[in-house]
């Protein structure tokens, strides 16, 4: 299995990156519907997707307009989207609004509130936590036979935060990222997370590789450049920034 990182910022798309979406085509399984779900066309090879959202903010759903040109030239037929029913609810009321976006793909709604605390999706027991983020946020365990991935965006990282006991013992951890350590104070205000909490918190939850993904895209070098320093000063967990186009091994023996 491979996890193709269709997009990789926060808030909006820049010249090199575009909003949250990630997928894992094996498991016609999606994490969040940013802007980046565009690039999913030549990857959809089954009939049916499922997508996991974390939360209704638009950078996080604006792909879900893209579908109806992707039913029209791909095999897929349906799309199931879980997410907490509020958030469901708003999307349908106001992204697909008439006068926004008058045709609706053909989308099945699936509130969590009425799925089992765990359930069997694409193979993988499935498991969720709330997060600390303005409106709701949830995060997601997916644990296949083989390999266990955590998805923790967006929300504000302490080392005290409950969700670590979420992702605890994780093979792949992607989290959010979105500003400096210098914005602080602003990535609280915010409900975001900042690399020395994210990093060290990661490590004490026994993860064993962590990407850093869902980057300010005005601020992604500064970003980024605390991450890789701040990573050097430890060598008993992986961490690398997402790029927009990677592909991501899900396999405990890969060293990517």
């Amino acid at each position: 299995m491979r996890l193709h990182c269709l997009g990789t910022a926060g808030y909006h798309p820049n010249e090199q990156r575009h909003t949250s979406c990630y997928f894992v085509p094996e498991k016609a399984l999606l994490l969040d519907a940013g802007s980046g779900l565009f690039r999913i066309g030549p990857l959809l090879v089954q009939e049916e997707l499922t997508i996991l959202l974390s939360h209704a903010h638009l950078d996080h759903i604006i792909g879900l307009t893209f579908f109806l040109d992707l039913v029209a030239t791909t095999p897929l037929k349906r799309i199931r989207v879980i997410g907490e029913q509020e958030k469901l609810q708003a999307i349908k009321d106001h992204l697909f609004a008439t006068l926004i976006f008058p045709v609706l793909p053909p989308i099945d709604w699936v509130p969590l509130e009425i799925l089992p605390s765990s359930l069997e999706i694409a193979g993988a027991k499935i498991t969720w936590f709330p997060l600390e983020h303005p409106g709701g946020s949830v995060g997601y365990r997916i644990c296949w036979p083989n390999f266990t991935l955590g998805f923790v965006t967006d929300t504000h990282a302490t080392a005290t935060s409950k969700y670590w006991d979420g992702v605890r013992d994780v093979d792949l951890l992607i989290h959010e990222c979105n500003f400096p350590i210098e914005r602080r104070d602003f990535a609280q205000s915010t409900g975001h997370s900042c690399p020395d909490v994210v990093i060290e918190s990661a490590r004490k939850a026994g993860v064993k590789k962590l990407i850093m993904t869902h980057f300010d895209p005005l601020q992604v070098s500064k970003i980024t450049q605390e991450i890789e320093t701040i990573a050097a000063l430890q060598n008993t967990m992986s961490v690398r920034c997402a790029r927009d186009n990677d592909i991501l091994p899900l396999d405990r023996n890969s060293r990517d």
